[in-house]
Formats: structure tokens, C-alpha cells, sequence
């Protein structure tokens, strides 16, 4: 991770390259178990949404793979493919796995992100792009990515701003104020 924002009313305070423990670990989803977890409370999370759906063509994982396969031309499943879809499709809940891994991913999330956060007193971690993406989601952190810049081909991308549980209203006020200094935005002008 590149950048930390510690904030205060008259400013933001930058520390560059200050470490997250285990970084390397987290960011690798077979080391942390993160590809384990995933998997699995994909399929529990995805499969109790549809069944709570009023009205769906689809109201399981199985359905959607069905579905996919159905219209794989639309769905575009050559292009794409369903190998995550099929791979939680074969898991069988929580067991002994998956909890091993999800008391991993806690264990990385406490003495990682959450330590350093605490210890440094920031109140968000800034780093280009979306990178920190998994960092956040292992432990239910938020984040929120802002338009940063342009490459030399005019495909923008941005910074992500994340921060511990319950810190949503600060984090949209800093990225909010990283837009209005920077006023970035503006539509992309290459073509596909």
C-alpha cells in the first residue's frame, strides 16, 4: 500500500509507505483463504437473496448457471465463462474449511489493516486504483473510489479511500473533497 491519509480539520497528513502486516498474505486468496470463503458464502449469500426474490426466473445458484447455459450467446459465457459460479455451486456450506479459513481472514484483517489503522490513529487508507479492494472486503471494511487521472490513452482511473467499520461518512467526505480539489472528472474520450 502506497499512501495513508491521517486527516485533520486543517488538512490531510500523507505518510507514505507505511506497511500492512501480512500484506502479501492478504493480497494472495489461496494463502489468506479468502478463495475458500468466498466460494462458499457465495453460494449461501446469492442462493437466500433469489429465494427472497418476489419474482425470478432464477432462484438459486444452479438456476443462474442453468440460465447461463441456456443463453450462453447472450450471457457471453464463452467470453466470460461461470468457473466461480460452478466451483461455489459445488461447495456444501460451512464446514470445517471454510470456518479455518474465515478465522484466518480475521486473524489477518485484526493484526493487518485493523492494527495499523488503530495504532497510526488514520482515519483512511488512500492508495491508487482499487487494489486495496480485497484488503477491505475480508474484513466488511468500506471503500470508496473516486476518479483520480487519465492514462496516456484517456482510460481514466482512480483512488481508493477505505477505512474501518462505521467510518462512511468520513470516507465520502474526504473523497468528496479529493473531487472537488482535483475536479478531475470529465468524460472519457477514447473509443473502444
Amino acid at each position: 500500500m502506497n499512501f495513508i491519509c491521517k486527516c485533520r480539520q486543517e488538512g490531510a497528513i500523507l505518510a507514505d509507505h507505511l506497511e500492512i502486516a501480512n500484506i502479501t498474505t492478504i493480497l494472495n486468496p489461496n494463502a489468506s483463504g479468502e478463495a475458500i470463503a468466498l466460494i462458499a458464502e457465495f453460494k449461501i449469500s446469492l442462493n437466500a437473496y433469489l429465494q427472497s426474490l418476489v419474482a425470478s426466473p432464477v432462484r438459486s445458484l444452479a438456476d443462474v448457471i442453468a440460465f447461463n447455459q441456456k443463453f450462453a450467446d447472450a450471457e457471453k459465457l464463452e467470453e466470460f465463462g461461470q468457473d466461480i459460479f460452478l466451483a461455489a455451486e459445488a461447495t456444501n456450506g460451512i464446514g470445517k474449511k471454510e470456518r479455518a479459513a474465515l478465522l484466518n481472514l480475521e486473524k489477518l484483517t485484526r493484526e493487518g489493516f485493523e492494527k495499523l489503522m488503530w495504532e497510526k490513529k488514520l482515519d483512511a487508507l488512500v492508495t491508487p486504483g482499487s487494489g486495496v479492494a480485497s484488503v477491505l472486503a475480508i474484513g466488511g471494511f468500506p471503500g470508496i473510489n473516486v476518479p483520480a487521472g487519465y492514462d496516456y490513452e484517456g482510460v481514466p482511473f482512480g483512488i481508493n479511500f477505505g477505512g474501518l467499520k462505521g467510518t462512511e461518512p468520513k470516507l465520502i467526505q474526504i473523497a468528496y473533497g479529493f473531487e472537488q480539489a482535483t475536479n478531475i472528472r470529465e468524460p472519457p474520450t477514447f473509443k473502444p
